[in-house]
């Protein structure tokens, strides 16, 4: 057993050291994340959605790939695509030929108010520039700056090429 003088110290302290995390958990109860300045983030999708579209205009699959989150889902006419490196393979395809075999950019870019998920859609073009399609394009940020996506699902006859 304790002397009365170490014990009654031993619980104040104790006491002080509760009241303090108290304070300090209510403080951050309280306090809400910073919000999100939108305008930037949704020009942040626009910026990358627009480099990745000029992967396909450059030919380089490289580049393409490095916008692909590791658990990305690339929806099909007939089936889907599960992880980078499958999708990654699956449209090595269209970057064989000199000529891309079609081209798109981002006209409708929202953000969550979290910032943290973004969708991207617009249209998809043949070479000749004939409306082919509409893509859908869901984007994470993940990390300040950086999005790749996570979810694809395009309307594009550009499925049937070898």
């Amino acid at each position: 057993m304790l002397p009365p003088s170490i014990a009654g110290a031993s619980m104040k302290t104790a006491y002080t050291a509760v009241l303090a995390a108290a304070a300090l958990l209510a403080g951050c109860a309280t306090t809400s994340p910073p919000k999100a300045d939108l305008a930037v983030l949704k020009q942040q999708v626009i910026d990358t959605e627009t480099a990745f579209a000029k992967t396909m205009a450059d030919r380089d699959h490289a580049a393409f790939v490095t916008f692909l989150a590791d658990e990305t889902l690339w929806f099909k006419s007939k089936g889907i695509l599960r992880g980078k490196a499958a999708v990654a393979e699956d449209w090595k395809r269209f970057y064989e030929k000199p000529q891309a075999p079609f081209s798109w950019k981002p006209t409708e870019v929202e953000v969550l108010e979290s910032g943290t998920l973004a969708i991207s859609s617009g249209p998809v073009y043949d070479p000749a520039g004939n409306l082919v399609g509409v893509f859908n394009s869901i984007w994470r940020q993940e990390a300040p700056g950086v999005w790749r996506i996570v979810f694809d699902k395009g309307g594009c006859p550009c499925e049937g090429q070898k």
